[in-house]
């Protein structure tokens, strides 16, 4: 029996039917080239014998004295977890991400462990896919990842591999904390993180000023009180899920064109896809969009140390030129970075914390409408460097499926996988209509600075 920590309950108490909580993962396989037209089949039954179901993945909710546990679940069935399908003809990508589309609008049911495992047949050129989704308050981003990328391996000749609900156990640890989250901040802000008080003078002074430099820059206010839109309504509980693979080496191009890093390219790409689908919608608000980014405040090649913080950037969607948009990107993540130079990890987690209380509290509780911190979160999750193996079958793409909420019905995540970018865009389906559209955007985006920088 383990209790769940406040942040996994606050997972639970925002799940409704419109709004469910869970995380998910698309990948795209290969058969291997020596494989039968059977293959998938053949895989499924294997897969069924792995009837030993490990930690978490056999732990469903509980309570004790009015508080939630999570506990084993002593007859699990692994037919309702595991699910063997094939995808309608003629099987194409947008047959997969509509399948995907439906099975995350689902609510998982709680007197289960709450994942699911989906081995997917009817690819057109021998291709299959798996989708998993699990429930946020057993996982995280993070540790999702490192689950699936645990489950796969770098040898093209490997078999009779694990599902990862029948991985060998890791080491004891609580969830993984090296990536930034809002409720990983709000929970600090609650208190697990409080006690620091040495922290207090540091993350005071940068917070006035924050405030002082938000009454100088009209630009620079706009970051705590984003502009009304049409991404943060009240939504339904149906999804619309688009993915698009982008080489790394056209976004590194236009990096070195520009003096950028890749994040300020792919917020840039987001930015002016956003700007188009919105024009298209005649719903551009006249001020700027401000996302809610997580960014790596590495300054060397250390693997270890948590050295990462959440800003608030402006999008510039009020920009016409790409170009312009892309610098100012630049440059406004440049000064956030710089801003957090002189502060420690805790500094940096305190004062994230506090500058999110606001969106927290709106997106909570729906209270404050009129203070609009954010728009929509574009997240980005590392993935594995080197091309990946599952079962003699070659990962061709690994996209993220997120989680979209009342007053913030656009998220979007990507992850790095080889020498690929990865997109993964989810959002409600009657909110944002013809949302697949913002993969064309997407594109357009990168062809346009491609074409500014003569690339």
């Amino acid at each position: 029996m383990k209790p769940l920590s406040p942040t996994d309950q606050l997972f639970l108490w925002l799940e409704k039917r419109q709004q469910p909580m869970h995380v998910g993962g698309l990948q795209l396989f290969s058969f291997p080239d020596d494989a039968p037209d059977d293959y998938v089949a053949q895989l499924a039954d294997r897969l069924r014998q792995y009837t030993k179901v490990t930690p978490p993945f056999n732990q469903r909710l509980d309570y004790r004295f009015g508080q939630p546990v999570w506990v084993e679940d002593e007859h699990l069935d692994l037919e309702h977890h595991f699910r063997f399908e094939a995808l309608p003809t003629p099987g194409r990508v947008r047959e997969l991400l509509s399948f995907v589309s439906a099975e995350h609008s689902h609510l998982m049911d709680r007197e289960r462990p709450l994942w699911e495992f989906h081995l997917i047949e009817g690819l057109g050129e021998r291709q299959f896919a798996v989708y998993i989704k699990v429930h946020h308050a057993l996982v995280d981003g993070v540790s999702a990842m490192r689950m699936v990328t645990q489950m796969l391996c770098q040898d093209t000749g490997e078999r009779d591999m694990p599902p990862i609900w029948a991985m060998p156990p890791r080491p004891s640890r609580e969830k993984d904390d090296s990536g930034p989250s809002l409720w990983r901040s709000v929970g600090h802000l609650l208190g697990e993180s409080g006690k620091q008080l040495g922290t207090v003078p540091t993350v005071a002074r940068e917070l006035l000023r924050t405030i002082n430099d938000a009454r100088k820059d009209p630009a620079y206010s706009s970051i705590f009180h984003a502009p009304r839109s049409i991404l943060n309504q009240k939504i339904t509980g149906s999804r619309r899920f688009a993915a698009q693979s982008y080489c790394l080496s056209r976004i590194k191009g236009v990096c070195k064109a520009y003096g950028t890093t890749v994040n300020d390219v792919v917020m840039a790409m987001c930015a002016t896809a956003l700007r188009s689908y919105l024009m298209n919608q005649d719903a551009l608000p006249e001020k700027p969009l401000i996302a809610m980014v997580p960014v790596s405040l590495r300054k060397d090649d250390s693997s270890g140390g948590n050295q990462v913080g959440v800003i608030l950037a402006s999008l510039h969607t009020d920009v016409t030129s790409p170009v312009t948009r892309l610098m100012q990107i630049h440059e406004d993540v440049k000064a956030a970075k710089d801003r957090y130079a002189d502060m420690s990890a805790e500094e940096i987690i305190n004062y994230t914390a506090l500058t999110l209380a606001p969106a927290a509290f709106n997106l909570l509780t729906g209270m404050a409408p009129k203070w609009q911190t954010f728009n929509v979160v574009i997240s980005n999750v590392p993935g594995p460097r080197e091309t990946c193996y599952w079962n003699g079958a070659t990962m061709d793409g690994m996209y993220p499926v997120s989680i979209a909420m009342d007053r913030l019905a656009l998220n979007m995540t990507l992850t790095s996988y080889g020498d690929q970018v990865e997109f993964g865009l989810i959002g409600c389906r009657r909110t944002l209509p013809s949302l697949q559209r913002m993969l064309d955007y997407l594109e357009e985006a990168l062809v346009e600075l491609e074409t500014a920088a003569g690339l």
